[in-house]
């Protein structure tokens, strides 16, 4: 609006006196204005708010292969992302391999050939043995859920962060999501039911699971998740775990192996990562930041509800459609577990001081919440007995 224009509509009847063209000029004024408020009651919100911004597209890459439930929650998160942000920010999400190999995700990441990615700590265990407690340490009694409190309200997420940035010299951030559960004992060709069984095993796993299979005597390969079962059909492997019963179901597990163990100390607290490139991060506006770590916890109970649903789901079509036998492992394995953990406590708390004092604090979490929880939460397994019979061991 011009500055005449402006005086003529704070002060009409001034305007009254000035030149016809000064009218017709208002006249066209306000036919215009009218007709912009219109449009701008019909569109405004799209227009100026999202048409009108840069969207943001970060390439983000998973270390999981494109048919797991890991890789459909990544998708799952970035879609949150795009819906929160009406649009302004997008991940473009490719699956373990596309740019680099699943354990060369966090050296892509830091050095900006991808701006994020998905995985699990535990996978730069190679980096800082540290980083395996981040989901593959003792569990002093803990769960995933109780890791991942702490993780948010004990000082775990500064811990990472610390470790990460400061210890392993990686440019990254990352945010823990998505409660895991207990992962089994593995696929085995047949039932095993004593600790020195192991010693007779080829087994896969990760992190520092496998040094406290090594220390039960088993000989270990780690693999990522997509090349275990081409491992286990080729025989490179006798044995191994992934993850849970939909994971494991859709990797191929049951072709190869009908007998799974269930119940086990190696790996009962892991969670997935959402692993960002610091300098992307640090660039970021406020409320796209906002909206990243609100989309994480979001996420994180979206998975907790599938992972329910499809977890039991999956273990009973294996079970009647694949002909896979499940058995509890015997208590004497997972005493032979936590022997394991202690001896390998002791020795990396004694060599890496960023190990002992996150552990530390993990410990001290521990002693508080499950006790917490064994006394507060009821035992379910009479109340399921009383109307479903005995639980299937």
């Amino acid at each position: 609006m011009g500055q005449n224009d402006k005086r003529a509509a704070a002060h009409p009847r001034t305007h009254a006196t000035s030149p016809p063209t000064t009218r017709t000029s208002r006249r066209a004024f306000l036919k215009t204005a009218a007709a912009s408020a219109a449009a701008a009651t019909i569109g405004f919100p799209y227009v100026n708010t999202v048409s009108a911004q840069a969207t943001t597209v970060w390439r983000v890459q998973s270390t999981w292969p494109s048919r797991d439930i890991f890789h459909e929650t990544f998708l799952d998160l970035a879609k949150k992302v795009e819906e929160m942000s009406g649009g302004r920010f997008r991940f473009e999400v490719l699956p373990a391999g596309a740019v680099v190999p699943a354990f060369g995700l966090i050296d892509a990441v830091h050095a900006g050939v991808l701006d994020g990615g998905h995985g699990v700590p535990v996978y730069w265990f190679g980096k800082n043995v540290a980083a395996s407690l981040f989901g593959t340490g003792p569990s002093f009694g803990m769960d995933a859920m109780d890791l991942l409190s702490w993780f948010y309200y004990g000082g775990g997420f500064d811990m990472y962060q610390d470790l990460l940035q400061k210890e392993m010299k990686m440019n990254v951030v990352s945010f823990l999501h998505g409660a895991m559960p207990t992962q089994p004992l593995g696929w085995f060709k047949r039932p095993i039911r004593k600790t020195e069984e192991f010693k007779q095993i080829k087994y896969r796993t990760v992190g520092l699971s496998a040094e406290l299979f090594k220390d039960m005597g088993a000989s270990v390969v780690i693999l990522p998740g997509g090349e275990i079962v081409p491992a286990l059909e080729r025989g490179v492997l006798d044995a191994a775990e992934f993850n849970n019963m939909t994971s494991d179901r859709l990797l191929g597990f049951p072709d190869v192996r009908k007998t799974v163990m269930l119940h086990s100390y190696h790996q009962p607290c892991e969670s997935l990562e959402l692993m960002i490139n610091k300098a992307k991060w640090d660039a970021l506006p406020a409320d796209l930041k906002a909206i990243v770590r609100n989309a994480v916890h979001a996420e994180s109970a979206d998975f907790l509800y599938k992972m329910t649903d499809r977890n039991s789901r999956d273990l009973i079509e294996m079970e009647k459609k694949q002909f896979v036998k499940a058995y509890t492992t015997p208590k004497e394995i997972l005493q032979s577990q936590l022997e394991a953990w202690d001896r390998i406590i002791d020795k990396h708390s004694k060599e890496t001081p960023a190990f002992a004092r996150i552990l530390a604090t993990q410990k001290e979490w521990a002693r508080r919440v499950v006790a917490w929880k064994l006394r507060v939460y009821v035992d379910n397994q009479m109340a399921f007995e009383r109307y479903f019979g005995k639980i299937p061991r």
